[in-house]
């Protein structure tokens, strides 16, 4: 269904690398603008399937089992969402399901994300887009970050340069100055080295509010050892996936020690990154859980040197946002219009992507 129309209510599904849960929010978009914000919510994951999701991690095939349960819950997540909408709210026409990604490797032509777009809309009866990376892989792109079109539209006007940073499992950034094309890529490990370690040597899923962090002496020789990755040296744009690092080189540290360093890697990678822009933001807005962990965040806004303040601060839903982004971008697929570009993802061209699946 390509070509021009109106805007639509579009729920968005999005299971990131933390896998922490489903992130679900409704927007109402033409795919080039978003005229208004519905609810949101988040679906934690039970402890037992998500282990069995991270067991999946790296697998190119065999998820049939992890693969129906992943969508059955993504479905019920849509239906309780729904429920939410006050009478008389219109219905959804779309769903972008993004599903769970398992195995990313751009540079060899493969990414995978489990989650059945035909089984979600048929047992919604709301048409779905899905498979949102694999054309941009199949034509040269990284295939990531996707969001950096969602952020240029709601940020259209700002004068700039601003960035949009993601504190996700892995971390990326969107560049944004008015009147250029967006320029995004992964900067490095965001949360998830971080929550695994936490979670391996206390039980909890994350540092609240990095006090474990806080208290830690960063091993600055660790930090060099990980930025040493080939990762660093390729220019962007550029993708990470989760199991391209890993905590062996921590290993041997007191667990304050590891996540304080973990945090640094973390911290100087987003510095880094600066190095790749066309020009220095002049401030940074934080979305993705990695906002909440305060020790993080100074951390980061004493390498750059410059304002870095969470999202909400521009009025935005920092919990829904990378969902709302899967909204608009379904939209875009059904109007065939570009998910990536060359600023973006390294995509020789602006390339369309997604599978729209019918009841």
């Amino acid at each position: 269904m390509a070509g021009r129309e109106g805007p639509a209510w579009v729920v968005g599904l999005m299971s990131g690398t933390s896998l922490d849960g489903i992130d679900a929010a409704l927007i109402e978009t033409d795919g080039e603008t978003v005229r208004a914000f519905g609810p949101s919510a988040i679906y934690p994951y039970p402890s037992e399937f998500r282990a069995r999701l991270a067991a999946s991690l790296g697998r190119p095939s065999g998820h049939e089992v992890v693969e129906a349960e992943l969508t059955r819950r993504h479905a019920d997540a849509v239906r309780d969402l729904l429920s939410k909408l006050p009478a008389g709210h219109p219905s959804p026409e779309l769903v972008g399901f993004h599903g769970h990604t398992v195995d990313h490797r751009p540079d060899d032509g493969v990414t995978v994300q489990i989650g059945d777009g035909g089984a979600l809309a048929r047992s919604l009866g709301i048409p779905a887009v899905n498979d949102f990376r694999s054309a941009d892989v199949a034509a040269g792109g990284q295939g990531a970050p996707l969001a950096p079109l969602y952020h240029a539209a709601l940020l259209s006007g700002v004068q700039g340069p601003v960035a949009v940073l993601n504190l996700g499992g892995m971390a990326n950034l969107t560049w944004i100055a008015d009147g250029t094309s967006p320029v995004a890529f992964d900067t490095g490990p965001g949360n998830a080295l971080l929550d695994q370690w936490v979670e391996r040597h206390t039980g909890r899923p994350w540092d609240e509010d990095g006090e474990l962090a806080a208290g830690g002496r960063v091993s600055e020789d660790i930090v060099a050892a990980y930025l040493a990755a080939s990762f660093f040296d390729r220019p962007p744009p550029k993708s990470v996936d989760r199991l391209d690092f890993s905590l062996d080189s921590v290993a041997g540290l007191p667990v304050a020690d590891g996540a304080a360093t973990l945090v640094e890697v973390t911290a100087v990678a987003v510095a880094r990154a600066v190095d790749d822009l066309p020009r220095p933001p002049s401030r940074w807005y934080v979305t993705g859980g990695g906002r909440r962990n305060r020790f993080m965040m100074a951390r980061i806004a004493a390498r750059l040197g410059v304002p870095c303040e969470p999202v909400e601060t521009l009025g935005w839903q920092g919990d829904a946002l990378e969902a709302q982004a899967f909204a608009f971008l379904a939209m875009r697929s059904r109007r065939a219009l570009p998910l990536s570009l060359p600023t973006t993802t390294g995509v020789p061209s602006p390339t369309i992507g997604g599978m729209l699946h019918l009841p």
